[in-house]
């Protein structure tokens, strides 16, 4: 069995964690990002109704 290898698996873990740790940072991210593109888009598109139904009350 080749026990140099086994001698740096405390550091393929380590980094294993750090990449998995930065995915999931990317990942939660890129989730805040488009819910607060869909809530800007949503605030628009009910501005916009706000408008059209004050064009129809006057």
């Amino acid at each position: 069995m080749n026990w140099k290898a086994l001698e740096h698996v405390p550091l393929l873990l380590y980094i294993l964690a750090a990449k998995t740790l930065i995915l999931c940072l990317a990942f939660a991210g890129v989730k805040i990002y488009q819910r607060k593109r869909m809530e800007a888009k949503q605030q628009k598109l009910e501005a916009e109704k706000k408008q059209q139904s004050e064009k129809k009350d006057n």
